[in-house]
């Protein structure tokens, strides 16, 4: 087999969590444009079916379903729907995530208050672990049901750069949730191993999307962020699709447990 045909995911299907927007419709994409049957599940169903739509008029194969990761029930439904439509499970991206608001620190220097642990919104807290780790599990949980019988199987997991380092204007709930993540990701690929699915973790660091209300598209904090990168700005959703369709492919065949981090090098830290 040519290395190139490796990366082919022609005829598989795939379920991606948080898939109408941001990352998650990323990959979508980049599995829908190479062949694959894809559906976004995502707790915004309008957005969900108008990117579904947009991608079924380009000759893409893809449904969608109304998903919160945090609902269990919902999470077996939106897979049971899935298996329905294109018949099997190839592929899942648990990708859903929410930002949990402002940090300690502002982008301008200066102290927040609301985001300091003494004072921060015990709810803040648990709606964040509920969907970013909570929801992981659940989604895994799940995807493992239907893909141990088949006895193969591509998971792949957003984590964040914030998994392994510290950011003081990003909220206290998200480092702890992805780097819980992390970990999970971990021992379920040990555990999964003998199956032959595959659980790997794609750690980004900062993209332009909507997450945090679409905050890093306004061009001061863009600014600010871009100034913490070592090649010299936050990413576009554009530049994880190449990644993000080689762990979905048997081009990853022999990859598991791996923590994959695209930041443009913000976690080796800064020069100057």
């Amino acid at each position: 087999m040519r290395v190139l045909e490796q990366f082919s995911v022609e005829g598989r299907s795939a379920l991606i969590t948080g898939g109408a927007s941001g990352l998650g419709l990323a990959y979508a994409e980049a599995l829908a444009e190479n062949g694959a049957n894809v559906t976004l599940a995502d707790i915004n169903i309008d957005a969900a079916e108008c990117e579904a739509q947009r991608l079924r008029d380009e000759g893409c194969k893809v449904h969608a379903v109304q998903l919160d990761v945090a609902d269990r029930m919902q999470t077996s439904r939106a897979f049971e729907e899935h298996v329905r439509q294109f018949g099997n499970l190839d592929i899942v991206f648990a990708n859903a995530g929410i930002d949990p608001g402002a940090g300690f620190w502002n982008p301008s220097g200066g102290r927040n208050r609301d985001g300091q642990i003494d004072v921060l919104d015990p709810a803040r807290w648990d709606r964040t672990i509920s969907i970013n780790l909570t929801g992981v599990f659940n989604t895994l949980r799940v995807a493992a049901k239907y893909m141990k019988p088949r006895r193969r199987g591509s998971i792949v997991v957003t984590s964040s750069n914030a998994a392994f380092i510290t950011e003081p204007v990003v909220g206290l709930a998200y480092m702890p949730a992805k780097a819980g993540v992390s970990h999970l990701v971990r021992q379920v690929a040990l555990e999964l191993a003998e199956f032959r699915i595959r659980v790997n973790t794609i750690a980004p660091g900062g993209f332009v999307t909507n997450i945090g209300g679409g905050w890093l598209k306004d061009e001061a904090v863009r600014q600010a962020w871009n100034a913490k990168v070592p090649l010299g700005e936050i990413a576009d959703p554009e530049q994880i699709k190449a990644l993000a369709l080689y762990l979905a492919s048997d081009a990853s065949s022999y990859m598991t447990g791996a923590q994959l981090v695209i930041d443009g090098g913000t976690s080796l830290g800064r020069v100057g």
